[in-house]
């Protein structure tokens, strides 16, 4: 079994190069960006992205991909981890 952490118990560890990266739903994404940003995009709400975020939750980036995310935090000099 895969242990589990909470944001609050992650963002305890005192690891302030540490974000996590997890899958959510383009719709989530979507219904939080103001209408103006979205303009031009056709992304579908159904389509999985990949967020990452800092250990106390905050939402830093949002990328098409798991790679790209990884990367996108490894190039900010980041510790990325997955969660599930």
């Amino acid at each position: 079994m895969t242990p589990s952490m909470t944001k609050r118990a992650l963002a305890e560890l005192g690891a302030p190069d540490m974000v996590y990266v997890r899958q959510v739903a383009a719709a989530e994404i979507l219904g939080d960006a103001p209408k103006a940003a979205l303009k031009g995009l056709d992304i579908d709400p159904d389509q999985i992205l990949y967020a990452v975020h800092s250990a106390d939750g905050e939402r830093l980036a949002v990328l098409i991909d798991r790679e790209a995310a990884f990367a996108a935090a490894v190039a900010h000099e980041l510790e990325p981890v997955s969660v599930h």
